[in-house]
């Protein structure tokens, strides 16, 4: 926990998913996680695979509802919500950097990075956010270039750029540095130190990595659908 910070961002208690594959066939993929992460917090969740590692990351992410259980993002109950008020949160309240970066081939890093924006609520000024997004993220100089022009670290720059456009309450980055060569995939955690340091952007990654993972300020390890550590660095 991070000292006079009055409230978790994420608020997490007993949360269960249960995938029915039919029959008696049931999987029992998340088994009453509870967690909390705190406003400026930078944590890595790490655990092998059918661990529930992507389960969370998608309740958290507000890609799936839990079948039991609480959470809390930024003060708001979500786990209740539907597909559609999901949309809403997942729009206004996260900023998503994905492995493979998820550009539009045919648009600009400008463009690109303009569309969280387009689905606002404040749908003003959007060229103007999106170039000091690129800006802070050090491609002022590339803002017309499209994703083929760009090399691996730079359009995962665009992606970050992307995900930090609407000022989301956390940053939730899967595999960010996966598809990456060790020089950048280094530089695109820099940055995210930076602006987690600077900033105080509450970031969580969700990574196979120990090297990027030991970088976090705090580890929480999945083992069968439970927490097994949660590790203050």
């Amino acid at each position: 926990m991070i000292e006079n910070t009055p409230a978790p961002v994420i608020k997490i208690r007993d949360l269960t998913k249960v995938f029915h594959l039919g029959g008696s066939n049931d999987v029992h993929a998340l088994r009453g996680v509870s967690l909390d992460i705190y406003p400026g917090e930078m944590v890595a969740i790490m655990g092998p695979s059918g661990s529930g590692k992507s389960t969370l990351m998608n309740m958290i992410g507000c890609l799936d509802s839990p079948t039991s259980g609480d959470y809390y993002l930024d003060g708001l109950l979500v786990s209740n919500l539907d597909d559609d008020e999901l949309a809403v949160v997942r729009n206004r309240k996260i900023g998503f950097i994905f492995q493979k970066y998820n550009l539009l081939a045919r648009a600009t890093a400008v463009e690109n990075v303009e569309l969280p924006l387009r689905y606002s609520d404040d749908p003003t000024n959007i060229t103007e956010r999106a170039i000091e997004m690129l800006q802070l993220v050090g491609l002022g100089d590339r803002l017309k270039h499209q994703p083929n022009e760009l090399s691996g670290g730079q359009q995962q720059r665009v992606a970050i750029a992307r995900a930090l456009v609407n000022h989301p309450a956390i940053i939730l980055a899967d595999e960010p540095t996966g598809n990456l060569d060790s020089v950048s995939g280094q530089e695109v955690m820099d940055l995210l130190l930076k602006l987690n340091r600077e900033k105080s952007t509450t970031i969580v990654l969700v990574t196979h990595d120990k090297d990027v993972a030991k970088q976090a300020q705090r580890t929480i390890r999945l083992f069968d659908g439970k927490i097994m550590e949660g590790e203050q660095r």
